[in-house]
């Protein structure tokens, strides 16, 4: 290892070097980006202040609005850097922070995802103990729970890249620095990365995905009983906006981390990249609670009480 020479930052590839293009880009995803923010902002300001919205449910909305803000804001500001500056170099701590804070904020949220799906279960299967399995200590262990596993998750991941040299490429073939692109610059045996990454993958969407499959089966399950026909498509217009959602960052996520690294073209990957870390956080509030009657309500009286 003494005669090589050990690099000291990476270049994000991102996308395209034409100028023109770059602008565009620039415009495009700082739209995106200023109405992620504003959207979940404002789910956490009228969900936090609204005593008609403190519910299971918006204690999860606004949990999730959270972790949308911070997952997104980990890659696309120096994204938008990039683009504005043609400044695409990140230090090495700078980039292993990022695939700390990328993978900590992804479980997370998955994991929130998954008690979103358990609370609509307990609501449509079980309303009548509703309250009593949705109490408040159940929803903030849930919610805990998933920030601790989410550290966790990311921290195991993340430590053993400190053993790693990286001698040449330094070019990440993405937007952000994430593990899998990241790997496969090291010269030296990232086999033990590889291992930990899948065992702690599997067993991490195994545990969510089968609690939110579960859930939305007894949820489908109990739609299709109901007798009448208005309940059954308000019920599925509610739950299949979730499980959209909810299943396009699973595959997406489920494809970017577990496939070979030679197994598609770096320009998919941006994409896939894209779609579970920048298009989720801005889709996330849109879907779950802007279209919401009682969030809809809330906001009015919001803005009616401040003259907006």
């Amino acid at each position: 290892m003494e005669n090589l020479t050990m690099v000291t930052e990476f270049i994000l590839e991102g996308f395209s070097n034409d100028p023109k293009l770059q602008s565009l880009l620039f415009v495009i995803f700082f739209v995106i980006y200023f109405i992620t923010l504003v959207a979940n902002i404002t789910i956490i300001l009228v969900t936090g202040t609204d005593s008609h919205l403190n519910t299971p449910m918006y204690f999860f909305l606004y949990h999730l609005s959270l972790v949308d803000i911070c997952y997104s804001s980990v890659s696309v500001p120096k994204m938008l850097q990039s683009f504005l500056a043609d400044q695409r170099t990140i230090s090495i701590s700078g980039c292993i922070a990022q695939v700390f804070f990328i993978m900590m904020f992804a479980c997370t949220e998955i994991l929130i995802l998954s008690a979103m799906a358990y609370d609509r279960y307990a609501a449509v299967c079980l309303p009548l103990r509703y309250l009593e399995i949705m109490n408040k200590q159940m929803c903030n262990q849930m919610v805990g729970g998933a920030w601790v596993v989410g550290f966790f998750h990311a921290l195991i991941n993340t430590l053993p890249i400190l053993t790693l040299h990286f001698c040449g490429p330094r070019v990440v073939k993405n937007f952000s620095c994430e593990l899998p692109p990241l790997l496969i610059l090291s010269c030296s045996d990232i086999l033990a990365n590889q291992a930990v990454l899948l065992v702690s993958l599997v067993m991490f969407f195994m545990s969510a995905s089968v609690l939110t499959l579960v859930s939305y089966v007894q949820i489908i399950s109990a739609i299709l009983k109901m007798p009448s026909m208005e309940d059954r498509s308000k019920a599925f217009s509610t739950c299949s906006s979730h499980l959209f959602v909810v299943g396009l960052f699973y595959v997406s996520g489920f494809f970017r981390y577990m496939k070979p690294t030679s197994g598609s073209s770096s320009e998919l990957d941006v994409v896939v990249s894209i779609q579970y870390s920048i298009l989720t956080p801005m889709l996330n509030p849109i879907i779950y609670s802007l279209k919401n009657k009682d969030m809809k309500m809330a906001m009015r009286k919001i803005m009616q009480r401040f003259k907006i």
